[in-house]
């Protein structure tokens, strides 16, 4: 999406009367608006701006998720989109230019929405290895992740791409779910250690730099290498590198590890006040289920900030009244 189109579902989103909002959530995938759900049910003036660029789209499933194992992603957003409705909650397609110490959050091309927190949900995005056939079948029988789609392709010829230092680990959880698992070099160099393990595991390994992933009928067919040789094979697992989506919170200045993936603590609080990330724009490996736990977590946390501020605002509106002050411990 290039430029915000500014639709609202849901409702109007509810402000305060000065148009500031308690919460501004950016990103509506699962930690988003998990997020948003339990501050709406908190009474919190919460809206949700949403890009609608989900990193799941590609996949027809989605796995590992207690009573929702198989539902299809985009169906669990839609729930969750009617879900945080009920509550008053809005949601704003576009997507947001910048956010403004304060806090001011700017969407391209629309308004610019006040907020006491912030919490951002942007996600990453998969860079994909310039293999022809590759981006194709993504999501589909070219895949990442074996706990979300290793048993659909249990038992089947399977092949692993040596595109990046984690496709040897790859390779040797995707052997859980098949005997007949091959791995490509590819450009990939194998230490001694890592050849050791894989042969001693059962892989087979294949040299030489893959050419092409090999579509027929609208299904992968096998793993062409540069020489022209084919390796039929039903499925491929790929290492993709995963680039986390927070430039809004590096332009805020919130931390980074030696990694360069953005610090919080346990409640998903970044390093700057009032702003807090959940989901894969903090962690690479939270599946579905772990970004809405996230997301959750940082509602609580984000609802406690708020209420704190809130009594301290009460107390002071309280002394002014009263010229009240705070007794001696024990009377």
């Amino acid at each position: 999406m290039s430029k915000a189109t500014n639709d609202l579902e849901g409702g109007a989103p509810r402000a305060a009367g000065d148009g500031t909002y308690d919460v501004v959530v950016v990103g509506a995938g699962a930690a988003g608006l998990n997020a948003a759900l339990l501050l709406g049910r908190a009474r919190r003036r919460v809206v949700v701006l949403d890009a609608g660029e989900p990193r799941n789209a590609p996949a027809s499933h989605m796995h590992g998720f207690l009573s929702r194992d198989g539902l299809p992603p985009a169906r669990l957003l839609e729930l969750g989109r009617a879900e945080i409705a009920r509550y008053g909650v809005g949601l704003v397609r576009g997507r947001v230019e910048r956010i403004d110490h304060g806090y001011d959050v700017r969407m391209v091309g629309g308004p610019v929405l006040r907020t006491r927190r912030v919490l951002v949900a942007t996600g990453l995005r998969d860079e994909l290895p310039d293999i022809p056939g590759v981006r194709q079948r993504w999501g589909k029988d070219v895949l990442h992740c074996p706990y979300c789609h290793g048993y659909e392709v249990r038992d089947q010829p399977l092949a692993v791409l040596g595109t990046g230092p984690g496709a040897v680990h790859q390779a040797l959880l995707v052997r859980q779910w098949s005997d007949d698992v091959v791995f490509f070099t590819h450009t990939l160099e194998l230490s001694s250690r890592d050849r050791e393990r894989l042969e001693a595991s059962g892989l087979r390994i294949v040299a030489g730099r893959v050419a092409q992933v090999v579509v027929d009928g609208g299904r992968l067919r096998g793993i062409e290498l540069a020489d022209g040789s084919l390796v039929p094979r039903a499925a491929a697992f790929v290492f993709p590198r995963m680039v986390p989506q927070d430039d809004l919170l590096t332009g805020l200045g919130c931390a980074k590890d030696d990694n360069g993936w953005i610090v919080t603590d346990r409640t998903s609080r970044t390093s700057v006040a009032g702003v807090w990330a959940a989901g894969n724009v903090i962690d690479s490996r939270a599946q579905v289920v772990t970004a809405a736990g996230m997301g959750s977590a940082a509602a609580f946390a984000i609802n406690g900030d708020l209420l704190e501020e809130d009594v301290e605002h009460a107390v002071g509106r309280h002394r002014k009244v009263f010229g009240a002050t705070v007794p001696e411990a024990g009377r």
